[in-house]
């Protein structure tokens, strides 16, 4: 009789507790595999759960080149990822292939998004709704190899300033063999990493010109500005042989191996150059033109809901939305990942602008432009592809650069419907 009643007891407490487990939520947020990104991911997730017991938030990652196609993939089959991460510049897409879901007014006010972050957050809005915000924004500056300036008798501690400078810096610092083949680039040659940024948002407008018009949906650069900017930048192979496409497969490589004096990246690559041992690096503001004119791209990450979550699913995500672009968790992400706070007051304390790393970055933001890509991956494709249409078949700049901007309008009317 004992042992009877002890038994129902036990099946009564399981199912008390089985009960209780079925009460926790289990959301999952996908992002793409980058190592800093992920650990700061799973540090936010930790404190997350701790503070919300009755939430699970499960980290799943998928390689860059694949990121897209798997989350279509996931839509199609109904199982895509409650929380994710997309590029600004991939927002049509997503919105047009559903995949997202405008955040809910009433937890995420339009208003205090505008007064907090960054202005460059409202490349995440659409038709008066926004559809993600970002824990960290991204903008561009010159990484630079103390050693190598030092060996080219160059001061480490005053890095090019402006276009000729860095020129001038360039030419000094790249090695050649007997053969005259290049062994360290003074200047990475790179348009499939930071370099189609640094072209079209900087250079184009410090020789005059605008990249696009019409809200970024009409191309513009096709024009002597354009060509102008074209010329330096690929001048850097063709005419002073201080960079070369595909050296070292590409430009970080180069420069964390110390087989490149200069490189243009974002503050993303802070998190992953940290753990340079063999020689001191730096960074300084994008240089100037000859008239002081600087400019930068500022770009970032966001986090959205996706389009079929509801219920206690959706209750779930927007707390853990909301954890992920807080303070708290902004200064997790710059401590681990290196990328820039996305709130204003965060990021602009007294203690990251003296700091020598961050202060660079910080510094553009107040002059950077934010391309609003209606395909940013065929876009930097275009770029891409017109470099290496001079570069490796030696076509006429001119040419290519029509080409280029006849190639990308095409994409952005098949994007915007006209």
């Amino acid at each position: 009789m004992r042992r009877g009643l002890l038994t129902a007891a036990l099946a009564a407490g399981l199912g008390f507790a089985t009960l209780g487990s079925a009460q926790a939520v289990e959301i999952q947020y996908w992002q793409y595999l980058y190592p800093s990104r992920v650990k700061a991911m799973d540090q936010l997730i930790e404190n997350f759960e701790k503070a919300n017991p009755d939430i699970t938030v499960k980290q799943v990652t998928f390689p860059y080149a694949n990121y897209q196609t798997r989350l279509v993939a996931a839509k199609a089959a109904g199982q895509g990822p409650d929380v994710l991460q997309l590029f600004y510049g991939w927002l049509d897409n997503f919105v047009g292939g559903q995949l997202i879901q405008p955040l809910p007014s009433e937890d995420f006010p339009a208003k205090e998004i505008e007064s907090d972050f960054f202005p460059i957050v409202t490349a995440m809005k659409r038709d008066g709704k926004y559809y993600g915000l970002p824990t960290a924004v991204r903008s561009l500056a010159l990484f630079y190899n103390k050693k190598l300036f030092k060996e080219a008798g160059l001061d480490p501690n005053k890095p090019p300033q402006t276009l000729d400078a860095l020129v001038d810096a360039a030419k000094k610092t790249a090695k050649h063999d007997s053969s005259g083949n290049l062994t360290t680039e003074g200047m990475t040659i790179d348009m499939g990493g930071q370099d189609h940024q640094w072209w079209r948002e900087v250079l184009v407008r410090q020789f005059g010109g605008q990249p696009y018009t019409d809200g970024d949906r009409k191309v513009a650069y096709d024009d002597q500005a354009g060509l102008k900017a074209l010329q330096y930048y690929i001048d850097f192979d063709t005419k002073y042989h201080v960079g070369k496409p595909g050296f070292m497969d590409e430009a970080q490589a180069a420069f964390r191996g110390g087989k490149a004096a200069m490189t243009i990246d974002g503050t993303f690559r802070l998190g992953s150059f940290a753990d340079i041992k063999s020689f001191d690096w730096a960074v300084t503001e994008l240089p100037a033109n000859a008239d002081g004119t600087r400019s930068n791209y500022a770009s970032y990450f966001a986090n959205a809901i996706g389009s079929g979550v509801q219920g206690e699913k959706l209750e779930a995500s927007k707390k853990f939305l909301k954890y992920v672009s807080s303070p708290e968790a902004m200064k997790i992400w710059l401590k681990v990942v290196g990328e820039l706070p996305a709130r204003k007051d965060v990021a602009l304390t007294q203690e990251n602008l003296n700091d020598p790393i961050l202060s660079p970055f910080i510094k553009a933001l107040k002059y950077a432009h934010t391309t609003m890509f209606v395909d940013e991956e065929a876009q930097r494709q275009v770029a891409i592809d017109m470099v290496n249409r001079i570069l490796l078949e030696n076509q006429d700049p001119k040419a290519s650069l029509d080409q280029a901007a006849k190639a990308e309008q095409q994409i952005i009317d098949r994007q915007t419907g006209k």
